[in-house]
């Protein structure tokens, strides 16, 4: 049935509107608004010592990440297509913002930013974002596992206490013989703050798994850091004072220059953040039964991002571990990830002071927390023993991650599972002869050969060839071997399509090639069971009824055949 112009719109709207409309249209009371409130503030407690420490990680001052996660986090809910999702800044983008703020600086960051979020809202509104999901998961956990290293590794100096001779390197490679060079500069008592943080955090884990760990580290180490008067760094002596409340900054100076020097950043941002917001909105309907609208949620990420750029924050996308913790805390819709934002901005404008006490060492326990905790490693030792080309993809991601980049270990490893992908499709599919007289299976393989004796070729008038699976380009050199071995033509072939439910233009082109073959011979082509996509690109490439006859079932391609042939004997 053709759609109207007025069902296409409506099933339009229906993708783009947000879940806070539909949450409210369901019925919205005192009970939903008062569980979103408690909700709501669980996940402000979790988010502000996390969006210092990931601000910070990431080259920035720490105000920059606790804008974000106010003005992204309530646009995020506001606007999203996923009734929990909580935005704000995110451990998987340290090593991503940080090597553009080394390269170009807040004032760039900020410009990859809101280039990103118009990316992302443009993605969005093409519907592309079902087609992020086709990352291989190898590739998601080899890089995600490599974040981890590089969070971990960004935080030996503060967990130490390191004095560098020289700024810190922004690679692993390099910040290796830095930090054993300053190896002596260690001091015990930042050594001791942050295994107290890190004993604290994890002790409460255990003992009392709903308590804010990362708040009470927090909250201790500034309590200490006030009374004891320990030589510490802190937020206050590294940053200077806190924000007490937000301020539009608008972009920096725009050049076309530095528009496209910041291209690759920008897309590496929304690849980025797209990719983690879907992933999180996945882990919140795992855990809740619902469904989000991906191209709604990558449309609000983007106008999320665009919004933090102008307010001086840093990348915003969906945060797993806030929103399983908006989940397991009872939240009924998106109005828990608007309060969660303005609790924090409320925390922000009467307690930014106070935040200058917090330890550098306490956050950088929190970040290594982070990172153990990104690491994926039961999955990651999963998939490395699942196959050797699994393998390949998930080290391939990871230590290019590590080692070289963040984009290269992306774009290499969708690379690698694309072609790992195709190998096995072309792998799988089968190829069988039945011949009258004779019935033999042909391995798929490049040298493969149909046996055929030339000398009984009228014993063997009609040949049947069954393809099935994927025909596609990986699978078309082992399909067109097979098929060139034919031998002696016979009266009647039967191409039996029935079990191919794919069928691209190399496997369209390698099939008219041999029916143009047989028919220059004299042999009547019979195609069965082609399914309607199949059918249509073989009209493409001219595979039609002056070549070749069409029927449903192997049944019909049968009984044709058998006409067929007593025609041809009555040399007619």
């Amino acid at each position: 049935m053709t759609s109207t112009p007025q069902t296409s719109s409506a099933g339009f709207a229906a993708l783009f509107t947000p879940k806070l409309v539909t949450v409210l249209r369901e019925g919205y009371g005192a009970r939903d608004l008062w569980a979103d409130t408690i909700a709501g503030l669980t996940v402000a407690i979790v988010a502000l010592p996390l969006s210092m420490a990931i601000a910070i990680a990431s080259g920035a001052p720490p105000g920059h990440g606790l804008v974000t996660a106010v003005i992204g986090g309530f646009l995020v809910s506001a606007l999203g297509g996923s009734r929990f999702q909580i935005g704000g800044p995110a451990g998987a983008f340290i090593p991503l913002v940080a090597a553009t703020i080394a390269k170009h600086g807040l004032d760039g960051l900020a410009i990859a930013t809101f280039m990103a979020g118009m990316m992302l809202v443009v993605i969005g509104f093409l519907r592309l974002g079902t087609y992020i999901k086709y990352i291989p998961y190898p590739v998601t956990v080899g890089f995600t596992a490599g974040i981890a290293v590089i969070i971990a590794a960004s935080q030996v100096r503060d967990a130490l206490g390191l004095t560098l001779g020289v700024s810190e390197p922004a690679d692993i490679i390099h910040k290796i013989p830095v930090f054993i060079a300053a190896i002596g500069t260690i001091r015990p008592v930042t050594v001791a703050m942050t295994i107290g943080s890190l004993s604290l955090i994890i002790v409460l884990r255990r003992l009392k798994p709903r308590w804010p760990g990362f708040l009470f580290a927090v909250v201790a180490g500034a309590a200490i850091t006030a009374t004891a008067g320990l030589p510490l760094d802190t937020i206050g002596s590294r940053f200077g004072a806190m924000p007490t409340g937000l301020s539009f900054r608008g972009l920096p100076g725009i050049t076309i220059e530095r528009l496209r020097d910041l291209l690759v950043p920008a897309i590496a941002i929304a690849l980025l953040g797209g990719i983690e917001s879907l992933l999180s909105a996945v882990v919140a309907d795992g855990m809740s039964g619902r469904r989000h609208r991906s191209n709604c949620e990558l449309v609000a990420q983007g106008v999320a991002n665009m919004a933090s750029a102008l307010f001086g924050g840093i990348p915003v996308t969906g945060t797993i571990a806030r929103t399983a913790t908006n989940v397991r805390s009872g939240a009924r819709g998106p109005i828990s990830g608007m309060l969660h934002a303005v609790f924090v901005l409320i925390i922000l404008m009467v307690a930014g002071p106070l935040m200058a006490l917090v330890p550098m060492a306490t956050l950088a326990a929190i970040l290594l927390v982070v990172a153990w905790n990104m690491a994926e490693k039961r999955e990651f030792m999963a998939l490395a023993a699942a196959s050797k080309g699994d393998a390949v993809v998930l080290f391939a991601a990871f230590w290019l991650t590590v080692l070289v980049d963040l984009t290269v270990g992306i774009g290499v490893g969708i690379v690698l599972g694309a072609l790992l992908f195709m190998h096995r499709m072309a792998e799988a599919i089968e190829i069988k002869t039945d011949m009258r007289l004779v019935d033999e299976d042909i391995s798929d393989t490049a040298t493969a050969r149909v046996p055929y004796d030339n000398a009984r070729a009228g014993d063997r008038e009609v040949v049947t060839y069954r393809l099935s699976g994927a025909f596609f380009f990986g699978a078309a050199a082992t399909v067109a071997a097979v098929l060139d071995g034919l031998g002696a033509t016979p009266k009647v072939f039967i191409l039996d399509l029935s079990g191919v439910p794919f069928l691209d233009a190399t496997g369209a082109y390698t099939l008219e090639n041999f029916v143009r073959k047989l028919s220059s011979a004299g042999t009547a082509v019979i195609i069965s069971g082609a399914r309607p996509p199949v059918r249509k690109m073989l009209d493409h490439f001219h595979v039609t009824e002056d070549k070749a006859r069409f029927t449903e079932t192997a049944d019909e391609a049968a009984s044709l055949a058998a006409q067929l042939r007593l025609l041809s004997k009555d040399g007619r």
